[in-house]
């Protein structure tokens, strides 16, 4: 019977070919599958789980300053789109259009939603009139629809699950506080509960969001030294609202035009978990996020007493708010090994009656493969504190990752060779020109990813042009 059923599928070496190995994870560990139309994959209960657990965490932060969720529409009027002439040029190639409703073709063209900034607006423009009504602080939880040329599981579909928070203020101070504190809430996201450390930083004005007057970003990097966007959060200043004529009467009774930020992040994270942290073996989640924290494997589970006492376990942990599984199917203890280590489950527990002999089971670490015994009275806290332990190795080697594959250049050659040798994120100075932002990727390959937070005086000149240096920038292959 066991003979029958799958055994668990070999994983490409991430050193063979990357892309292969991240395809082999996504479908080999149940997370996506591909679905009839191109670039609209289906999220398996694996990946959806991850996602819920990643989005509960976000939700609350956000409840927790304020925000309230709201649903907009997901058909935008083509007349409401062309409001905003930069916002709309910069979405123009990704739109998909809904022509007919029924059989009857519409006076109207309906685009399918790339992201929600009209329609909030037109809301806005209705219900904002006072200051009194400032500032409204909203997310959206939905998916979006961008018709992109390329796409890949998690890193670029075509649907995409994501929250967008849209606000809006009576000043531009209060709006670009806003756009900072969002950030720096995504950093927390993704340090604190996916164990990715983070880049922040403001990105050039080629770079930026369309219709932005500034956009923020934090860049990950990953396992093959490329850049993962996890992040961004825009200021749009007041050229929204005058587009959408959004007014409101200040304290001194004038007429004043509030300021607009929006900020998302989408199910590309799940993609950036998957190339930060995992192996040869498939998958490593961080624990904090990860649908099941403990798999509980029971050794020899015919003989007496080993299938009750792995029940045991699994209910003094659900009781101590782990998320927990505990596997009794027919398959071998080394199939269940490797299914789980594939599924990057973050601590596996394994118990057989010798282990009931001496009053403790064993427990197995995903990221290092260690293994402790722990005593049955030492159970709650051994496994909580192993958790923890998890999360801080993925992170100091997901750290170590960025640390070391960080580099400085002070002439163009430079970036073009770290980027031959191996690649990674190269600081450099930079002038502010466009033209020497583009010919970075033309002689290079590379696009800048931020000008980040922490500034550093590499030289005094822009390594493209020679002209006197203005800010550091940090560039790098992207996702």
């Amino acid at each position: 019977m066991a003979s029958e059923k799958k055994m668990v599928e070999q994983i490409t070496s991430m050193e063979q070919d990357f892309t292969q190995w991240y395809t082999d994870v996504v479908t080999k560990a149940e997370l996506i599958d591909y679905s009839s139309v191109k670039g609209l994959f289906i999220l398996r209960p694996y990946a959806y789980a991850l996602w819920e657990n990643i989005q509960s965490v976000m939700d609350k932060m956000f409840k927790d300053l304020g925000h309230e969720n709201v649903a907009m529409p997901v058909l935008i009027p083509e007349s409401l789109l062309q409001k905003e002439k930069d916002h709309v040029e910069g979405f123009a190639p990704e739109v998909a259009w809904v022509t007919y409703g029924g059989s009857e073709k519409l006076t109207e063209r309906l685009c399918v939603r790339p992201t929600s900034e009209t329609v909030f607006c037109e809301h806005y423009a209705n219900i904002v009139h006072s200051w009194r009504d400032l500032p409204k602080l909203y997310n959206q939880w939905c998916s979006v629809l961008r018709w992109e040329k390329t796409t890949r599981p998690f890193l670029r579909h075509r649907e995409f699950l994501w929250q967008e928070g849209h606000t809006l203020h009576a000043t531009s101070e209060e709006a670009i506080e806003e756009t900072k504190r969002m950030l720096e809430v995504y950093a927390d996201v993704a340090e604190n509960w996916l164990a990715m450390p983070v880049v922040r930083g403001q990105k050039t004005d080629k770079e930026k969001f369309a219709g932005a007057e500034s956009t923020y970003t934090i860049e990950c990097m990953m396992h093959d030294h490329k850049a993962l966007q996890a992040g961004t959060s825009h200021y749009f200043g007041d050229g929204f609202a005058k587009a959408f004529d959004i007014t409101f009467t200040d304290k001194d009774n004038t007429l004043k035009t509030p300021f607009q930020t929006s900020w998302g992040v989408s199910t590309r994270i799940i993609g950036g978990i998957i190339m930060t942290h995992g192996d040869n073996r498939g998958l490593v989640l961080p624990p904090r996020v990860a649908p099941i924290q403990v798999i509980i494997v029971p050794i020899a589970q015919h003989k007496a007493g080993v299938i009750e006492n792995a029940e045991k376990i699994a209910k003094r942990l659900k009781e101590a708010g782990i998320r927990v599984k505990i596997d009794i199917s027919d398959q071998s203890p080394g199939w269940k090994f490797a299914e789980y280590e594939m599924k990057g489950v973050p601590l596996r527990i394994e118990i057989g009656p010798r282990d009931i002999e001496n009053g403790q089971c064993v427990a197995v670490r995903r990221d290092n493969l260690e293994k402790s015994e722990i005593p049955f009275d030492e159970l709650e806290d051994s496994v909580k504190r192993m958790l923890d332990e998890v999360h801080n190795g993925l992170f100091a080697k997901a750290k170590k990752n960025l640390d070391e594959n960080t580099f400085t250049a002070t002439s163009m050659q430079e970036v073009s060779q770290i980027m031959q040798n191996g690649g990674g994120f190269v600081k450099t100075m930079w002038c502010g020109d466009l033209e020497c932002e583009l010919k970075f990727k033309e002689e290079c390959g590379v696009t800048s990813r931020c000008i980040p937070y922490q500034q550093e005086h590499i030289s005094d000149t822009c390594p493209c042009c020679g002209k006197p240096a203005k800010k550091m920038v940090i560039w790098g292959v992207a996702y």
